[in-house]
């Protein structure tokens, strides 16, 4: 194909994807299906499947593809951060540490003995699909998720934080497993991998972007209140928040992924905590008494002066930072999503399906996710309806996306690549398929119960 009509092809294909989801995007929300489901059919159309516009392969392509399943893993996460509006001595911050540690070491530790025992692969490439197949992906699962920062929802803020957390908490697994490869230097008796590893670079990466999030924070209200500047580009501050969160983590030997979350939430918390310091304290000229309707209307607002008002008034200038960033950032996550799903799809004609395992998707998604979310919340405060689902929605997608292309830039053996390709990514696209067409009836028979019931 020529490449002019090529590149024409991609643009109008892309663009009238863009502005269906935009147009649908609410109708969509009512149907028994989700978007991404749209966008990996319109990957699958553009491989060599249908008009072999482009053929990506796992293998060959694997840095790309880490590289790009990271960058949108890292605003996904920055988002659900920046949801998490509770104190952390609120009770309800039990149920996703739960999920992030207890669930994920049930959920590493079955499939390993399932790779050994059943699929016969060796036991650090066990640990390797464990790890990769364990995290639930904050990407594709925001219809089950944090609506926004005031949703106080059981269910979906246990979801939201074990999505934020997981992703993190699944790197030392990985870790392991390379280890236990030969990949990687877990040191005698394993020593290095629990120090360094587990201990220090999970502490470190939560240590780092929380410092960072609060930071960033106060300067920014500081500079805003107190001297009118900083104003405006809203957006720089959260790309590069995530950016520098990230990159200090990873300087620091630290997971990034657990610092961009921890980033989110502490910016959150700064919000919370100067406006609830600076409430009463002042008022704008035309009596807007609500922080946050504050900060939603003067975003909206076409009058560029209001804007500026808002952002600077001692009371309502936290909220409107915030809401601003999580504003932008949400839609760059969108973004991010079509992109990666598309991806997805376009792989999946150079998957080697006979080394792919149906009846261990089945096992993975109907029995280990429920088995593991049932040890990791027992004894917890939530309704047999709430366990059940957070049993349910346990989906996979881009987070393990970026652990099986991370594992693959590591140098593991061709042939066990290729396995955990096909393993990978069948439970992904089933997971895609049956989590998208179950989520809006569950959710809407889940909504329709009384509120104190939900909380």
């Amino acid at each position: 194909m020529v490449p002019a009509v090529e590149f024409a092809l991609w643009s109008a294909i892309i663009g009238l994807l863009l502005v269906l989801v935009a147009l649908g995007d609410s109708s969509l929300a009512r149907l028994p299906l989700s978007a991404a489901m749209l966008y990996g059919l319109v990957g699958m159309a553009v491989s060599p499947l249908w008009l072999d516009l482009a053929a990506l392969r796992p293998m060959s392509s694997a840095r790309v593809l880490e590289h790009l399943a990271e960058i949108v893993v890292l605003l996904s996460l920055f988002t659900s951060g920046l949801k998490m509006s509770l104190g952390l001595r609120d009770g309800r911050w039990l149920l996703p540490l739960r999920l992030a540690v207890v669930s994920m070491m049930v959920t590493v530790g079955a499939v390993a003995a399932i790779g050994v025992w059943w699929l016969g692969l060796p036991l650090g490439a066990a640990v390797l699909l464990g790890a990769i197949l364990a995290p639930t992906d904050p990407v594709l699962a925001s219809q089950v998720q944090l609506s926004d920062a005031g949703d106080r929802d059981r269910l979906r803020f246990a979801l939201t934080g074990e999505a934020g957390l997981n992703d993190g908490t699944a790197f030392p697994f990985v870790m392991l497993g390379l280890g236990l490869l030969g990949l990687h230097e877990i040191g005698t008796d394993g020593w290095r991998w629990l120090a360094v590893d587990l201990v220090w670079a999970t502490a470190a990466g939560l240590a780092i972007g929380a410092a960072l999030g609060t930071g960033i924070g106060h300067v920014v209200l500081y500079m805003r209140r107190h001297h009118h500047e900083g104003l405006g580009l809203d957006n720089f501050l959260a790309l590069g928040l995530i950016a520098l969160a990230y990159g200090c983590a990873l300087l620091a030997h630290g997971y990034g992924f657990l610092a961009v979350f921890a980033a989110g939430f502490a910016l959150r918390r700064v919000e919370q905590r100067e406006t609830h310091a600076a409430a009463g304290t002042s008022q704008l000229d035309d009596g807007a008494a609500a922080p946050d309707a504050a900060a939603l209307a003067a975003t909206i607002h076409p009058d560029a002066e209001r804007r500026r008002r808002v952002a600077v008034d001692p009371q309502h200038a936290p909220a409107f930072m915030a809401h601003a960033v999580l504003s932008f950032n949400e839609q760059l996550e969108r973004v991010g999503e079509v992109v990666a799903v598309i991806v997805i799809g376009m792989l999946l004609w150079a998957v080697e399906w006979e080394r792919a395992r149906w009846d261990f998707v089945v096992l993975l998604l109907l029995f280990i996710r429920p088995l593991s979310t049932a040890i990791g919340l027992a004894g917890s405060r939530t309704s047999r309806t709430q366990r059940v689902l957070v049993g349910w929605f346990g989906i996979r997608g881009i987070g393990s996306l970026y652990y099986l292309m991370y594992a693959i830039g590591q140098g593991i053996d061709p042939v066990v690549a290729e396995t955990l390709i096909a393993l990978t990514l069948s439970v992904v696209v089933v997971s895609m398929t049956l989590h998208g067409t179950s989520v809006t009836p569950l959710m809407a028979l889940y909504g329709r119960r009384p509120r104190r019931e939900r909380l």
